[in-house]
C-alpha cells in the first residue's frame, strides 16, 4: 500500500526519489534547508547569466540513469565538446592526460624520469596498496604522481596523500598503468572505440540545475510536497526502534512511514535517540570539506576555451576554475562578458572559511591575474562568494571501517534509507545520486532490497584507452 514517506533534501538523489513515488501514487513531503532545489547541481541567476556550483557535466553508461535523464530533460539539453586542462608549471595539459601531449610540455629528460621512476617502481611496487600515494605510484610511478596527482589532491582533501585511501584511487581513477597508456597511444587500440564523453557531454541548455527544477514541476504536478527553507533538526524513532517522523528546527514534528535522508550522514546519525556508543564514534571519525565558490564577472568574451581547467599551481590556494561562457550560449544570452569561478577548498576551522567575502574575492582576482588567465586590460566588473559546506566526504585511510559500523546501524533502521553524496557518505556523481534515488524509490515501491551503500564505483565509465585519468573529474 502507498505510504507516507519523508525525504529531507532536495539534491539530486531526493528529488529523484520524490519523482518516482509520486509517480506511483504515494505520499511524499520534502524538507529542503535552502531556498532552491538542485543541491550541489542547483544553478542560479547571477549578472544576468546563469551559472552553476562549479562544473557538473552529466552522462552516465547505465541505461537506467540515461532513460530518466531524457524523460525529465526531454529535448531541453545540448551536447557540449569537452576540453578540460591541467595547469602545471606554466603549462596547459589535455585532461584526461594524453602522453603525447603530456611528453611534449613536460621535454625529453622529464620524460626519461618519468619513465625511470615508473619502471624503478614496477621492481618494488606494493602489493597491497592502502594509500592514495601507494595505489597511484604503483601504477604511474614517483614521478608522475609528484606531477599529476600530489599537488592538487591535498588541495582538494586537506590531508596528504599518505593519508588518503587508496579506494579513493580505485573508485576515480581508469585503471590503467603508465606502460598500457604509452602503448595505445603508439601502437593504437585495436579494442572497438566509442564515442565517450571525453569528447562531449551532455548539458541541460539553462544550467545543470534546470533538470532539477524541472523534476520539482512534475513532483508537485504529481501531488508532492516540497518544502523549502525548512531544515530539519533530526528524524524520529518509536519505542520499537522504527523511523516515524521528524522533527523541523522550529520544533514541530512530522510523522511518516518512510524515512529518507540526504543530509550528511554523520550529524543525522548523531541526531537519533539511543545511538550506541560505538556508532557515535564511528561518526566522530569521519569528516567532510568545505568548499568556497568565488564567481567573477570579466568583460571579455575569449578568454580561454576550456570548460574548466584543474589547477596542479603550489602558488595559488584555488585548485579549479570554471568557464561558464563554454558551456552554451543559454547561460549567457546577449551578455558580453564571462562569468569564471574559482574553487577553493577548506576545513570550517580553516580560516579562509571564515574570512570576509571581500578578502576572498580579492584573493581570487589576484591568483586569476597570476595565472595570465585574463588579458591585462580585461577588467574584473564584479564578485560573489558562494559558501557550500560539507561537500566532500574525506576519504582518511580507514575511513571504510567507521563507515561500516555506521552503515550496519542504519539497516538496522527498517524504514530509513541514507542516499545522496551527503547522506551515504559517497563522493557521488549527479548520476550515481539521481539512480540512489531512483532504486530507493523501488525499494520503497516494491519491498525489493537494493545494494544502495556500492553505488559509485565509476567502474561504468568507459573513458579512452589512451588516456590517463587523474581522479580530479566532478
Amino acid at each position: 500500500m502507498p505510504k507516507k514517506t519523508i525525504i529531507i533534501g532536495a539534491g539530486p538523489a531526493g528529488l529523484s526519489c520524490a519523482y518516482k513515488l509520486t509517480e506511483a501514487e504515494h505520499s511524499v513531503e520534502i524538507f529542503e534547508s535552502s531556498q532552491q532545489v538542485g543541491g550541489l547541481a542547483r544553478s542560479f541567476d547571477l549578472w544576468e547569466q546563469r551559472v552553476d556550483c562549479g562544473p557538473h557535466r552529466f552522462f552516465s553508461q547505465d541505461k537506467i540513469v540515461n532513460d530518466f535523464f531524457k524523460e525529465i530533460i526531454g529535448d531541453d539539453y545540448t551536447m557540449v565538446n569537452r576540453l578540460t586542462s591541467i595547469y602545471y608549471n606554466n603549462k596547459f595539459f589535455l585532461y584526461p592526460l594524453k602522453p603525447l601531449n603530456a611528453f611534449a610540455n613536460l621535454g625529453p629528460m622529464v620524460v626519461f624520469e618519468i619513465l625511470l621512476s615508473y619502471f624503478f617502481q614496477h621492481i618494488k611496487s606494493v602489493k597491497e596498496p592502502k594509500t592514495f600515494e601507494e595505489w597511484v605510484t604503483n601504477r604511474f610511478g614517483k614521478k608522475l604522481f609528484e606531477i599529476f596527482f600530489k599537488n592538487y589532491s591535498e588541495k582538494l582533501w586537506g590531508i596528504p596523500c599518505s593519508k588518503i585511501d587508496a579506494e579513493w584511487a580505485a573508485q576515480r581513477i581508469k585503471k590503467l598503468s603508465l606502460w598500457e597508456a604509452v602503448k595505445n597511444a603508439f601502437l593504437g587500440d585495436k579494442q572497438k572505440k566509442h564515442k565517450t564523453l571525453v569528447d562531449q557531454f551532455a548539458y541541460p541548455k539553462r544550467g545543470t540545475g534546470s533538470l532539477y527544477e524541472k523534476m520539482q514541476e512534475r513532483i508537485l504536478e504529481n501531488g508532492g510536497k516540497i518544502n523549502l527553507n525548512t531544515p530539519v533538526k533530526r528524524i524520529l524513532k518509536d519505542a520499537t526502534g522504527m523511523a516515524n517522523g521528524v522533527e523541523l528546527l522550529n520544533g514541530e514534528k512530522i510523522p511518516a512511514d518512510v524515512l529518507v535522508s540526504t543530509m550528511p550522514l554523520t550529524l543525522m546519525v548523531k541526531g537519533l535517540d539511543n545511538v550506541p556508543n560505538e556508532v557515535v564514534k564511528a561518526c566522530d571519525k569521519l569528516y567532510y570539506r568545505n568548499t568556497i565558490l568565488v564567481y567573477l564577472e570579466i568583460d571579455h568574451t575569449d578568454l580561454f576555451p576550456d570548460n574548466w581547467i584543474y589547477v596542479h599551481s603550489p602558488e595559488v590556494k584555488h585548485g579549479r576554475i570554471t568557464n561558464f561562457r563554454n558551456w552554451g550560449p543559454g547561460l549567457y544570452g546577449d551578455k558580453r562578458t564571462t562569468i569564471l569561478c574559482l574553487e577553493y577548498w577548506c576545513f570550517e576551522k580553516d580560516e579562509i572559511w571564515t574570512s570576509e567575502d571581500r578578502y576572498i574575492s580579492d584573493l581570487a582576482k589576484e591568483e586569476v591575474q597570476k595565472l595570465k588567465l585574463i588579458p591585462p586590460a580585461a577588467n574584473i566588473l564584479n564578485s560573489f562568494v558562494l559558501r557550500l559546506p560539507r561537500c566532500y566526504p574525506v576519504y582518511e585511510t580507514g575511513y571504510g571501517e567507521h563507515l561500516s559500523v555506521i552503515q550496519n546501524y542504519v539497516n538496522s533502521i527498517p524504514n530509513l534509507l541514507a542516499i545522496g553524496r551527503y547522506g551515504a557518505f559517497k563522493y557521488n556523481n549527479q548520476d550515481h545520486s539521481i539512480l540512489m534515488g531512483l532504486l530507493a524509490a523501488k525499494e520503497i515501491i516494491t519491498g525489493s532490497k537494493e545494494d544502495l551503500w556500492n553505488i559509485n564505483t565509476d567502474s561504468e565509465y568507459q573513458e579512452d584507452a589512451n588516456t590517463i585519468e587523474t581522479g580530479l573529474d566532478r
